[in-house]
């Protein structure tokens, strides 16, 4: 154990760059040691940076992962060494010896930017997938290309036009429909899964059809304890449908809320952000005939 003040002489092995691996490799440098992280394979993160989302939370895996990933490779107690293998280890507590074995990577790390030439060349057997150089032709009806077309022209000069142009489609639309994200694709230029990893992320996008209105019953504590649930009962009756279904007609999508923020109206639903409060019963029938 070190004490205070005293000098910290040696370095520490750490093997596996997961999450774990990489925070306790910057616990480490930060407190003064020279660390080695050793990781088996091409790149830090292990299996976090390949998620999309985080249970339960469900937040983003790579916005938590980054920060950590770019501290650790600016660190210069860290010395990260990738597609290395720690094949033996000797010596005593305080006095170890590490053997490691590491794999050609036939370029220099200190001046690789990612181009990619490389792979061109690679002398390993196994072949590189390229992306086609042929785009699919993705068929729309007449109407739906004219729509999408205009939306990506309106976007056409924004930086980070992705985010925009989906909403643009979700509210033109109602929903993303699959045909016309294939479509953005090959328009933008944009992979396919980036597309949907965007578009199922954010509760405002919706890959199913949604009706020309939607009713939003609030679940929150004082509405359920007024009855909410009654009102929910009663419209899942007269439109026939589930939480989070639409209607046959497509006129009607129900969901609930967690809260709409108008407790002293409690039990409340919404009807596209209009607020109907202190319902009893068959008022929300009526409600619903306003629309219907």
């Amino acid at each position: 154990m070190i004490k205070q003040n005293e000098k910290k002489v040696g370095a520490v092995l750490v093997q596996g760059a997961g999450i774990a691996g990489v925070q306790a490799a910057l616990d480490l440098a930060n407190s003064g040691l020279k660390v080695y992280l050793l990781e088996q394979s091409p790149v830090i993160g292990g299996m976090m940076a390949r998620l999309d989302k985080t249970f339960p939370t469900g937040d983003c895996a790579t916005c938590m992962v980054s920060p950590k990933l770019v501290e650790c490779a600016r660190n210069l107690n860290v010395e990260i060494l990738t597609l290395s293998e720690l094949t033996d280890v000797t010596g005593e507590p305080g006095n170890f010896k590490a053997t490691v074995r590491r794999k050609p990577r036939y370029v220099d790390e200190a001046k690789c930017t990612g181009c990619g030439v490389c792979t061109q060349v690679c002398p390993v057997k196994y072949q590189i997938y390229q992306e086609p150089e042929v785009k699919p032709v993705i068929e729309l009806a007449p109407d739906d290309r004219q729509k999408t077309d205009c939306i990506l022209e309106q976007y056409r000069d924004t930086q980070g036009a992705l985010m925009p142009v989906l909403k643009g489609i979700n509210n033109q639309f109602g929903y993303l429909p699959e045909d016309v994200l294939r479509y953005v694709s090959v328009k933008m230029n944009v992979p396919v899964s980036l597309i949907y990893r965007i578009a199922t992320f954010y509760n405002a996008f919706s890959l199913t059809p949604r009706g020309r209105h939607t009713i939003s019953v609030c679940a929150g504590t004082t509405c359920y304890v007024r009855g909410a649930d009654k009102l929910l009962d009663r419209l899942k009756g007269r439109l026939k449908v589930d939480i989070g279904q639409t209607t046959v007609d497509r006129r009607f999508t129900l969901e609930t809320v967690r809260c709409l923020g108008c407790c002293s109206l409690a039990p409340v639903i919404s009807v596209d952000g209009e607020i109907y409060g202190n319902l009893r019963g068959n008022d929300v029938l009526g409600v619903l005939e306003a629309y219907e």
